[in-house]
């Protein structure tokens, strides 16, 4: 028969009947009840294949059967209750070392302890592949880090008001390999009204105006690809808006090209990128009106 038999001690509350189904051609039942102020667990357990019969451990006089329970203790119950209960095999080792489990490895029958061991494994295979991530991350993050302080100390090198905007594309290029890099400004001092790097463009103006962090994405219909010099070929661009710290208002904007749509895709993390733009606007306050 495959029912499980409710047993209730007469004076207790605290009764716990569990039910483990092997998933692997066996089944295992478990019966655990409490005995009346013994502080003790007692146990009735068959071990068997599928078509087996349950057999009852005779209860004492202590226990009085009840009616069958209407609905078989689930998997969840068992799991709940061994997690509340760490030391139960500590106290019944004969169970452990009956249990068969399907190991991952050939599908064949091991115990319970080699399957803990394969699973304990298979945890510190993971630990090591998000270890090894960790450091290729820690070590990119460092070639970028050392990068941005090149740069920034080639900007501060330049002493030339009129030369900084030059100079900050050279060192993008130059620091961080990117094929192409330009900046247009507007709010411009009236003496640099004629350089290359005062634009009007409304489009780009308004764009900057509303982003506060830079975007990146296809080049194509981005406002500012068409100050690149090879603007047909670029296929992604980052687009970093240009202003005073705590401004609203932007004064210019970076724009950075790349033959290759997946350098500056959509969803390429910014971090960096903002702090370039920080950095870049506060060098380039001298050129403002």
């Amino acid at each position: 028969m495959d029912r499980l038999v409710w047993f209730q001690p007469a004076e207790s509350s605290a009764n716990v009947i569990s039910s483990l189904h092997g998933t692997f051609g066996c089944r295992f039942f478990l019966f655990v009840y409490g005995a009346i102020g013994a502080g003790k667990i007692r146990i009735g357990c068959s071990l068997g294949y599928a078509n087996s019969a349950l057999t009852s451990p005779t209860p004492s006089t202590s226990f009085k059967p009840t009616t069958p329970m209407s609905q078989q203790p689930d998997a969840d119950m068992v799991a709940n209750y061994l997690q509340q209960h760490p030391d139960f095999f500590d106290h019944y080792p004969d169970i452990a070392a009956g249990l068969r489990l399907t190991t991952a490895l050939g599908g064949r029958a091991v115990s319970l302890q080699e399957r803990q061991v394969e699973i304990l494994r298979d945890k510190i295979r993971q630990l090591e592949l998000k270890l090894a991530a960790l450091t290729r991350n820690a070590s990119g993050n460092e070639v970028i880090m050392a990068n941005l302080h090149q740069w920034t100390m080639q900007l501060l090198a330049q002493t030339q008001p009129s030369d900084l905007p030059a100079a900050l594309d050279e060192a993008t290029r130059a620091c961080f390999d990117v094929p192409q890099a330009t900046v247009r400004l507007w709010h411009t001092a009236a003496e640099f009204a004629e350089q290359y790097f005062v634009s009007d463009d409304q489009d780009a103006r308004a764009f900057a105006d509303a982003h506060k962090a830079p975007v990146c994405g296809a080049a194509a219909g981005q406002p500012g690809t068409l100050w690149l010099d090879d603007a047909a070929h670029m296929q992604s661009v980052a687009l970093v808006p240009l202003r005073a710290a705590g401004a609203d208002e932007s004064f210019g904007l970076m724009v950075l090209g790349s033959p290759d749509p997946q350098r500056f895709a959509a969803d390429l993390a910014t971090d960096i990128l903002a702090r370039i733009g920080e950095i870049a606007s506060a060098r380039l306050q001298p050129l403002l009106d």
